[in-house]
Order: C-alpha cells, then sequence, then structure tokens
C-alpha cells in the first residue's frame, strides 16, 4: 500500500510539472490547451506550483522597486515584525576619564499587517480554449501577475511618500513658472530636496528620487543634462546620479491637495502632483501568501467554464523616516 501511494504521489507531481509552463503564464505545449484541474487531485498541486513561482518572480523587474530592500525573513503569518534599534553609542574622542560609561540599547519591533492584493475573477470557457490559437488561460494568469505587481507598485510608492512636511520628512514645494496651473518642478527643487536631507545627515550613497510624469517632462525640458542623461537611460534608471540622487521614472503619481498634506491613495480629491524619494538601507518590501483561486469547468456541468483569480499580501514601507521626502507642485 505505500508503495502504491509514493507511486501515485510521484505521477501527481509529474502531471504538475509537465503544465507548469501553462500554469505560471510563462509558455505553452504545442497544440494542447491547460486543462485547470486535470484531475480533482492535481488542482491543488498545480494552485502550489503556480503560488511558488508567483512569489519567485513577483516585482522583479528594472523598476525603482528593484531599490528597496527584500525582507521576507521578516514576515510570518502575513504580518511584517520590523526591529527597531535602540539608542546608538557616543563616540568619544581624546577620552581620559575611566571607566567609559554603559549602557544597554533597548530594542523593540513594530508590527504591520501586509496589504491583501485581490484580483477580480477571469472567466474562461470550454469554447474559447477550443476554439482559440493560444493558450487563453496562461495568457490570463500572466495578466493577474502583472496586473497585481501594477497596482503593487503604485501603492508601495504612496506609502513611502510622506504624510506631510516635517523636520524629519522634507515636503518642498516646486517654484518653477506655472503651467496649467501647476508649478513646475526645476533642478534648482531637486538641489533644495538634497540639502534638507544633508542637514538631516541622510547618507549620500542610496538616495533615491521617482520622478511623477509632469515632473519628468519638467526637468526635459528645463535641464539639458537631464534631457542628455534621459536619452542615456537604461532598465528604466535616468541618471546614475543627479544632483545625489538615483533617479527613476514612473507612470503613478502621489497626490497632495492644496495644504501640502498626501490624499488617500487612488483618491480624486488630491490638487498637486508629486515626485517621491527614499533611502534604499531603510526603505522595504515583503511579500507574504500567495494564493491562487481556481474552478475547473467540470464541475461547472451548467456553463463550462472555468474561473481564475489571484490574492496576494505584500507591503512596502520605510522602517525608519530617514530619507524620506517629496517636491510636489
Amino acid at each position: 500500500m505505500k508503495k502504491f501511494l509514493k507511486i501515485g504521489g510521484f505521477a501527481i507531481v509529474l502531471v504538475a510539472l509537465t503544465f507548469a509552463p501553462q500554469i505560471f503564464g510563462m509558455g505553452k505545449t504545442d497544440g494542447m490547451q491547460l486543462d485547470l484541474a486535470l484531475t480533482p487531485v492535481a488542482l491543488p498541486a498545480l494552485n502550489q506550483l503556480a503560488e511558488k513561482e508567483m512569489i519567485k518572480n513577483f516585482g522583479k523587474d528594472s523598476s525603482w522597486m528593484g531599490e528597496l530592500r527584500s525582507k521576507q525573513q521578516w514576515v510570518n503569518n502575513d504580518v511584517i515584525k520590523i526591529p527597531t534599534q535602540g539608542a546608538a553609542p557616543t563616540v568619544l574622542i581624546n577620552n581620559t576619564t575611566y571607566p567609559i560609561n554603559k549602557a544597554t540599547r533597548q530594542d523593540g519591533h513594530i508590527v504591520i499587517s501586509l496589504n491583501k492584493l485581490d484580483t477580480t475573477n477571469t472567466i474562461v470557457t470550454d469554447d474559447e480554449l477550443y476554439a482559440l490559437p493560444y493558450d487563453k488561460t496562461s495568457d490570463v494568469q500572466e495578466q493577474h501577475r502583472l496586473t497585481l505587481e501594477e497596482k503593487y507598485a503604485a501603492h508601495s510608492l504612496h506609502s513611502l511618500a510622506p504624510a506631510e512636511n516635517t523636520t524629519k520628512t522634507p515636503v518642498i514645494v516646486a517654484t518653477g513658472a506655472a503651467v496649467n496651473g501647476r508649478a513646475t518642478l526645476t533642478s534648482k527643487d531637486v538641489v533644495r530636496l538634497k540639502n534638507a536631507l544633508d542637514k538631516l545627515k541622510v547618507p549620500q550613497k542610496g538616495r533615491v528620487l521617482v520622478l511623477c510624469p509632469d515632473h519628468e517632462a519638467d526637468l526635459l525640458n528645463e535641464d539639458r543634462s537631464f534631457y542628455q542623461q534621459y536619452h542615456n537611460a537604461k532598465d528604466g534608471v535616468l541618471a546614475s546620479s543627479y544632483y545625489g540622487f538615483k533617479i527613476y521614472g514612473s507612470v503613478d503619481t502621489v497626490m497632495y491637495n492644496a495644504d501640502n498634506e498626501k490624499v488617500a491613495f487612488e483618491s480624486v480629491t488630491g490638487t498637486k502632483v508629486s515626485s517621491v524619494c527614499f533611502y534604499n538601507q531603510t526603505a522595504c518590501k515583503a511579500i507574504g501568501t500567495v494564493t491562487r483561486y481556481a474552478r475547473d469547468s467540470k464541475v461547472d456541468p451548467e456553463n463550462r467554464e472555468s474561473v481564475i483569480g489571484f490574492r496576494v499580501w505584500a507591503i512596502a514601507v520605510a522602517v525608519k523616516d530617514e530619507g524620506i521626502g517629496a517636491i510636489i507642485g
């Protein structure tokens, strides 16, 4: 009996691996459409493989998200436990007083629940699979992954943006000429943000500035050196060093209101666009549980249609205020 179970289990894994490319949206077997379930027993194995592949590839692009440090080791049960350091030691120069003072360092933790990102379900009918010349199921799953990544990046940028101007999180107001009711960004404004971070003693190596589309256009029109860097851009990076920042462009824009306060994510009340900066040594990202939801057409005799959806728990957060800032206008 044990031998039979081992052989049966091996067969399930073999079937799952055979169809893995279609599940992950990374290819298909010629002349073969993907059967989501294959057998009632195999569906959980296929789901697990798809979920592992989602975790492996999720968010691994060449955009600014690549600057965030991955902290998967801090995640447990879709909660991230961020360690916080206690007071730093004092440095004594040419000390002559002994014994030297000593103190314990009281460390702590900040516990934050990861954000839950759900896709709406997509229907794939048996009639479509029969008639189409491509594997629609694989294409649908790839679309779900890309859509989740886009939303994750947009929400992450919003999370990293400061809520308002404070002594530790500078929010600089752009000073360029008004265009369509908006103050344009100038290179001098970028210098002002740099100076604010210098005064806060944020290390220069690791500063990242993510430009919104309007601000990117402003610099292209105003600064010839930035224009030349733009045409030499590689992998989404516009300038390896532009006034001390590593520059990225993003189609996402964090909005602020007339009082220079950040509005809620995807709120339509914002009137000012922004570019966001962070220090990549104190900003991190993490992925929690990934779940693939699937129902096969074989268990839907009335409609003969399969249903696919995904849920991902993920977060991007600054573990310190150090280096967080914005330019708005």
